[in-house]
């Protein structure tokens, strides 16, 4: 946690723009990588070896959704459910700039880039985010809105 949130409640107003998160690491193994492609994402690059060998990457690689998946629980992870979310609202953008392969340890941070506090004791935060491989190459970078409840001051 940023050093003004130590470990209380965190509401939309107690959020400042540029405040930055660290998030933990995630090392993608093969079987975790095939077992989700193959429940939601079934393509050959990523459920076989031997056709991901011959598509263009080089052998297996990590469903898209796969890698916005582990970006969110380290994202939860970090916050530890102290921030009082009420839902998220949108993806804004999602860029996969990288495959991610078996065996990548994958980290990263999340920025918070706006928050507006509405009439309704609600405030809506936006964060951009990245994530990072073992040998510091960018992976995946998102922006994502999120409903928080505020401490009931209205604007």
């Amino acid at each position: 946690m940023p050093e003004n949130h130590s470990s209380r409640d965190i509401y939309a107003d107690d959020l400042v723009v540029g405040e930055k998160y660290e998030l933990g690491h995630h090392t993608v193994t093969e079987e975790e990588l095939v077992d989700f492609a193959s429940r939601w994402d079934p393509q050959p690059f990523h459920i076989d070896s031997a056709a991901a060998e011959g598509h263009g990457f080089g052998g297996l690689i990590a469903s898209g959704l796969h890698t916005l998946s582990i970006y969110q629980r380290l994202a939860v992870l970090r916050v530890d459910g102290r921030w009082k979310a009420i839902a998220g609202r949108k993806i804004q953008e999602a860029v996969f700039v990288r495959p991610v392969r078996p065996n990548d340890v994958l980290t990263g941070s999340m920025v918070i880039t706006e928050v507006s506090l509405d009439d309704r004791s609600r405030g809506r935060v936006t964060t951009a985010a990245e994530l990072v491989n073992g040998e510091g190459d960018i992976v995946l970078t998102a922006t994502a809105v999120v409903f928080l409840h505020s401490r009931g001051r209205t604007v």
